[in-house]
This record gives C-alpha cells, sequence and structure tokens, in this order.
C-alpha cells in the first residue's frame, strides 16, 4: 500500500466499502483533477467515468464554476435560512423555478439527496394533515427502489444492500413490482387506485431506477402511472437525485414522462459537483397547505442547518446558465446515441456480458456473475487500472459520464472495459 492509502485506512471510514480489505482493494486516492480526468497522488491520470458517483454534470475545475465560488466567498459563504434569507439563495430559487416541471414552486434546501427525500416524505405526510384528511397516512414505492441511507428514505427504498438488517427501524409500505418486473405500471395504478383512501403519495424514480441497475421503464408507463395519481389524488413524489439536470437528455426526467410531481426531489448534478446541497420542491398547492398562525400547527417543523447554503447556491445558480449556454442538453442526446452504438458493437457480442441498458448518459453492463459473484468488482479493478474511472452494482458496472464527454472520451471508456472484460471474464465465457 502506498502511504497515502495506509493513513486514509487508518483514520477514514469509507461508505459502502468494506474496510478491512480497503487497502487490497487498490483504491484510487485523488489529488487533483482536471477536465473530464482525476489524477491521483502518484501522478496517474484516470477518465472520470462515473461523474464521482454521478455529481460532476460538468467535469472538473470548470473556470466559471471556479469564480461564481470566489465571487461568492467575498460575500459571504454561509448564513441560516430559518427564518431569514441569504441574496444567493433567493437567486438560485428563482431560476429554478421557470425550469422544474412543477406547479408554482416553492423551495426547501438540504445538503443531500437523501435529507431531501426526508423532506418529501414530512411535507407528504404533513399536508393531508393540514388539509384535514384523515387516514392518508402511507406511501406507495415500488421494487428495485432506492431513495438514500436514512431512515425514512431507506423505508421507501427496497432492502437492497443489506438494509433487511434495520428492518425493525423501517417504517411500512405499500410496495409495487419494479422496472425489471413486465407490467410493473399496470400493478402500480391498481395500487393506487385500491389504497388511494389511505395514501400520502406515491415515491418514484421517474424514468431510470438508478441503484436497481440503471434498471429503465418506459415513458408512457411512467405517465400513466401519473395519470393515476392525480386522479385518485394521491400525491406524486418524483425523486430525480440521480436522473435530474440533463442525465436522461432533458433537464428533468418527469419531462420525458409528461409529468408535473406534486413533490420533486433534486441532488447530484445540482451544483455540478462541487458543493452538497438538495433541494426539495413543492408545488404552490402542496406549499400553501402549510399557511397558517405563526408557531402554529400548520407550520413545518423542519429543516437543516447547511439548508440553502449561499457558497452552493451561487455555484448551482452558475451550473444552470452554463447548461443552457453550452447547449448540454443536445450534447447528451447526441453522446447517448454514440455510446450506444459503442456499446452494442464493443460490448454486447461479448459472452460474459448479459445485457447492456442505456437511457441519456446512465449506462449499465450487467455481466453474468454465474460462475463468478465478484466479475463485475473484478472487470472494474481491471477498467481502473487501464485509466478509466467506473463503479459496479451487482452484477453491473455502472458508465455514467459527464455531460460534456467527448467521442474519443466515449472510445476509450468502451476499449478499456472492453480489454478489462476479456481478460477477467472466465475462460469459458471469453471471446
Amino acid at each position: 500500500m502506498s502511504d497515502w492509502v495506509e493513513r486514509d485506512a487508518a483514520r477514514v471510514w469509507h461508505g459502502f466499502t468494506q474496510m478491512s480489505v480497503y487497502g487490497e482493494s487498490r483504491p484510487v486516492v485523488v489529488e487533483r483533477a482536471e477536465g473530464h480526468e482525476l489524477i491521483d497522488t502518484e501522478g496517474r491520470r484516470y477518465l472520470d467515468a462515473v461523474s464521482s458517483l454521478w455529481v460532476s454534470t460538468l467535469g472538473h475545475r470548470v473556470p466559471e464554476l471556479d469564480q461564481a465560488l470566489v465571487d461568492q466567498l467575498g460575500r459571504i459563504a454561509h448564513s441560516t435560512m430559518l427564518g431569514n434569507g441569504n441574496v444567493a439563495t433567493i437567486e438560485l430559487a428563482e431560476a429554478l423555478a421557470p425550469l422544474v416541471p412543477v406547479d408554482d414552486p416553492r423551495v426547501l434546501f438540504a445538503s443531500d439527496g437523501a435529507s431531501a427525500v426526508e423532506q418529501a416524505l414530512r411535507i407528504a405526510f404533513q399536508f393531508w394533515a393540514n388539509e384535514g384528511v384523515s387516514g392518508k397516512t402511507r406511501f406507495l414505492a415500488l421494487g428495485g427502489a432506492y431513495h438514500g441511507d436514512t431512515f425514512g428514505a431507506l423505508s421507501v427504498g427496497d432492502a437492497g444492500f443489506y438494509g433487511e438488517l434495520f428492518a425493525p427501524l423501517r417504517f411500512p409500505v405499500l410496495r409495487a413490482p419494479g422496472y425489471a418486473t413486465p407490467g410493473w405500471a399496470d400493478a402500480t395504478i391498481a395500487l393506487v387506485a385500491e389504497h388511494a383512501h389511505e395514501l400520502a403519495a406515491l415515491v418514484i424514480e421517474p424514468l431510470v431506477q438508478g441503484a436497481a441497475g440503471m434498471r429503465i421503464a418506459d415513458p408512457d408507463d411512467v405517465r400513466r402511472v401519473g395519470e393515476a395519481c392525480a386522479a385518485h389524488d394521491v400525491l406524486l413524489v418524483c425523486d430525480e437525485v440521480a436522473v435530474g439536470f440533463g442525465r436522461t437528455g432533458t433537464l428533468f426526467a418527469s419531462e420525458r414522462c409528461g409529468l408535473r410531481p406534486d413533490i420533486l426531489v433534486l441532488g447530484k448534478g445540482l451544483t455540478a459537483g462541487y458543493l452538497a446541497m438538495s433541494a426539495t420542491v413543492a408545488s404552490g398547492r402542496v406549499a400553501d397547505a402549510f399557511l397558517g398562525a405563526d408557531l402554529g400547527p400548520e407550520t413545518l417543523y423542519h429543516g437543516h442547518s447547511f439548508g440553502g447554503n449561499a457558497l452552493a447556491a451561487a455555484v448551482a445558480r452558475r451550473h444552470l446558465e452554463l447548461l443552457e449556454e453550452r447547449n448540454v442538453l443536445a450534447r447528451v442526446r447526441a453522446r447517448e446515441g454514440e455510446l450506444r452504438a459503442l456499446l452494442e458493437r464493443e460490448l454486447a457480442p461479448l459472452p460474459g456480458v448479459r445485457e447492456i441498458r442505456l437511457c441519456g448518459l446512465l449506462g449499465a453492463v450487467e455481466l453474468d456473475t454465474t460462475e463468478d459473484e465478484l466479475l463485475a468488482r473484478r472487470v472494474t479493478a481491471a477498467t481502473v487500472e487501464r485509466g478509466v474511472f467506473v463503479r459496479p452494482i451487482g452484477p453491473s458496472i455502472l458508465i455514467v459520464p459527464p455531460l460534456t464527454i467527448t467521442t474519443p472520451e466515449l472510445e476509450r471508456i468502451v476499449a478499456a472495459l472492453r480489454a478489462a472484460i476479456l481478460e477477467t471474464a472466465p475462460v469459458g465465457a471469453r471471446a
């Protein structure tokens, strides 16, 4: 192990990581970055093909975002948003308002996606109490769902990642089939109709279930589910922490599905990966139900110390401008076609590859792990050794490059993956 890895392993506890083998797995210790590349402590470069866990939409060290951060530092880094405001956060909320697919939107900020989901759950639950409607206290969510690791988010998420251990701490929800199950939409619509009298909300990842291995739904099916919620007066919560800000080819995945959710949850790409910030966007109908007497029962007694951080808000607002100035959405759609063709030509024919899934720039290469349940982990390591930084989930290797990825860089990603699969797959599965 390098000195940096030893120091890291001695004092840092990494999420989703078994620390007993951390050093043996040859982790990348990043010192700096340039554009789409990470640079480790030895000077080795890695193409960031997971956008640093899906957050770095435009790559690293973007001059305009750096400058927005510096400019805001000259004003103020942070002030509380509890009962007060700050200019940077007001301006960000104003910039988001015409862009989000939410009617008369109101924005409550937090620091990460799970916290924003928790806010959405509290808002949806209290909305019905404030409206004087009793009994609508349950949530409907999908199989294969992932909404974060706090306990409310863990409850509406499925029991993946050993979540069953925490079953005594999770509240029960109604569970519809996930996107991988044929007929999931009809089953979900039936549950909405049957349980509307007790449902506060349906919580859904529109279009793509990311942590399930990039399971992709037909947009029309998602739209039909949203229409059922509206018809039966069940709030629709769209979790776009992973799929928002251009990742699927539209600014928000809800747009591709023709949805206008009652509550929209945003995170990851909001600040282009610069600072921790998330948001829960409620419709005017929902937010207005919380108006009442000062310190009265209608008030949402919820907030976070760093919610609405001014530094993050300034960067996020400049990021929204850059997405338009650089015509990023058109670039995503063009690169999606190129990546799909590369994956189908170079990887799909390999005997070790079970399935290719892609929506926008959210991709998964599912491997046949029948003979080796750690195959995706080993292929990932071999890919990283070739200078392309990817990450596995179960049997799938995820490809989530920056939205500004270039054609040669896509070719580099696929070539590295192909070589890694051919080198690592069991002998009987090699081409």
